[in-house]
């Protein structure tokens, strides 16, 4: 098994056990390959919930720039909104777990396609 097959793994047992869904295996791995070499940098490859300028960050390079969503005041209540369900004292939260959960709640998964 790859390295980025072990991570992938990692992020569906999150997607499991913190939000209570099974994942689409197909679009997490597509998520994982899209961050590239990111996944396997310890401090990139996760997401800061109590770091406005990550949040802003994820806004901005995730949220607008990959999937075209228009700044409308309703993003950060999504980015605080997958946050909270991942746990925001858990510091452990996979930049590719709140990338597959924000395009899942936005419906953006033909971005992946």
């Amino acid at each position: 098994m790859s390295k980025r097959d072990e991570l992938v793994e990692k992020y569906a047992a999150d997607i499991n056990e913190k939000f209570g869904e099974t994942p689409d295996m197909d679009l997490l791995n597509k998520v994982a390959i899209g961050l590239g070499p990111a996944i396997y940098n310890a401090d990139a490859a996760r997401v800061s919930g109590s770091d406005e300028k990550e949040l802003e960050t994820v806004k901005n390079n995730f949220l607008i720039k990959k999937l075209g969503l228009s700044d409308n005041g309703e993003l950060l209540d999504a980015i605080n909104s997958v946050i909270d369900r991942y746990g925001r004292s858990d510091k452990n939260k996979h930049r590719a777990v709140i990338y597959y959960m924000l395009a899942k709640h936005f419906g953006k998964e033909s971005v992946y396609n």
